[in-house]
């Protein structure tokens, strides 16, 4: 006995359905206050500024090695 298989709503439906539930999830988002703004930006700032600084010693290091390996 082989299951009935559910009828999709047609596609109309279904994109009225996606925009209605993105408008709901969009109500739901809080935007932040000030200090936390401040707070958040300076945090991915401060690690930007690591990766930065990571990369370029990790560069700089590999950089050397290869050429006191190879000449």
């Amino acid at each position: 006995m082989a299951k009935a298989k559910e009828k999709k709503p047609n596609l109309f439906m279904r994109i009225g359905m996606f925009i209605k539930q993105t408008i709901d999830e969009t109500r739901k988002v809080v935007a932040p206050h000030g200090k936390e703004l401040f707070a958040w930006s300076a945090s991915v700032f401060i690690f930007v500024i690591f990766l930065m600084v990571f990369v370029t010693v990790m560069d700089f290091g590999l950089g050397k090695s290869v050429m006191w390996l190879f000449g």
